[in-house]
């Protein structure tokens, strides 16, 4: 008995990349012994055989349901609007990687019922690309110039090219070696002929992305002058700190010094009175009394012995005690007042008391 047949069956496996479009193809004939109402069905089958599979959309009396799989809601439908003309095509629109997987269509009409597997991978393009050197670019050193893509499906391929160079001279140096998996490019022993821009293409089956980058070969740097340079440099570093830290320390023992000083000064105590002052005021002091006496208030009157003085001012040395000359002034008459006569103390040239 003659059943419907799928006809796509030319292809079935796609590769695309991230972003793009695809359209996984199932068309197919009808029989005259197909009498069933016509279902199509697409169905997403698991790589673990153990889940089940997952429709995707269906078409079922001249009804289309594309509900079912939210991963894909808006990003997918049929090829033909009306898929019972015998095309039941599905497009997907703006792939993800995550859209990788085995998809089935099923056709039936009964008694005829078909199907086909088709494998879609979704690869991602390379990109953000990025160049480096690696090692010294000094004239006669290997120098490494690395690729590599932040983004990419493997099996990604790099592949160097010198955009141009000294003398216009384009292709790689006759001591490279490349690493088409690794992105490394070795250039051994470098000249300055190899100066110039390198580009790096980094390519998988659906797409490339390139970076560049400059390489200059220079002479060897003069070491002996930089580490001279260095040192001198470390010592007058050294000096100035030792200069900071003799000065801070000189500041630091003044301040102590004066706050030593200013503790030790006592600003509420007087200064002394001088030597000679005193003895006057005392000597003058007694003198106004006895002036002052009557013979009547004589009696009780004590002689203030020479030990009350202030003994200050008499143990000095001969040198350094003033010398006082007699005093000429005539002692009154006390006879005529009724007083008794009283003897004056007085200091000879040799600072003994007469």
């Amino acid at each position: 008995t003659r059943s419907l047949s799928i006809t796509s069956v030319d292809q079935s496996m796609f590769e695309k990349a991230q972003g793009e479009k695809v359209t996984l193809p199932c068309t197919f004939v009808l029989s005259e012994e197909d009498e069933g109402p016509l279902d199509i069905e697409w169905v997403l089958i698991p790589a673990d055989n153990q889940k089940k599979e997952q429709i995707i959309i269906m078409y079922a009396v001249d009804r289309i349901y594309n509900n079912y799989y939210a991963a894909m809601t808006g990003r997918m439908q049929f090829t033909n609007p009306d898929p019972k003309s015998g095309d039941g095509s599905l497009d997907i629109l703006n792939l993800k990687a995550t859209d990788t997987g085995t998809y089935q269509c099923k056709v039936k009409k009964a008694p005829g019922v078909q199907s086909q597997k088709i494998q879609l991978s979704v690869l991602v393009k390379p990109a953000r690309t990025k160049c480096s050197i690696e090692g010294s670019q000094e004239i006669g050193k290997d120098v490494i110039l690395k690729c590599v893509s932040q983004e990419g499906s493997p099996l990604l391929s790099y592949n160097w090219r010198r955009v141009s160079g000294v003398s216009g001279i384009q292709e790689l140096p006759a001591t490279s070696t490349l690493n088409k998996n690794t992105g490394e490019l070795l250039l051994k022993n470098a000249s300055q002929d190899y100066s110039g821009t390198y580009s790096c293409f980094a390519s998988n089956r659906v797409g490339t992305d390139e970076c560049s980058i400059e390489l200059n070969v220079t002479p060897p740097i003069n070491t002996a002058g930089v580490i001279v340079g260095a040192i001198i440099g470390t010592l007058l570093a050294l000096f100035i700190l030792a200069f900071l830290v003799f000065y801070c320390c000189k500041k630091q023992r003044e301040k102590k010094y004066e706050k030593e000083v200013h503790h030790e000064i006592r600003e509420d105590v007087p200064p002394p009175k001088s030597r000679s002052s005193t003895a006057r005021s005392y000597i003058g002091s007694n003198r106004s009394s006895l002036g002052s006496m009557s013979p009547s208030n004589m009696e009780g009157y004590t002689k203030t012995p020479y030990s009350q003085v202030p003994s200050e001012d008499f143990e000095r040395t001969p040198g350094q005690n003033p010398s006082f000359a007699p005093s000429k002034v005539a002692a009154p008459n006390l006879s005529r007042m009724g007083a008794v006569p009283v003897m004056i103390p007085a200091q000879s040239k040799d600072g003994s008391i007469v």
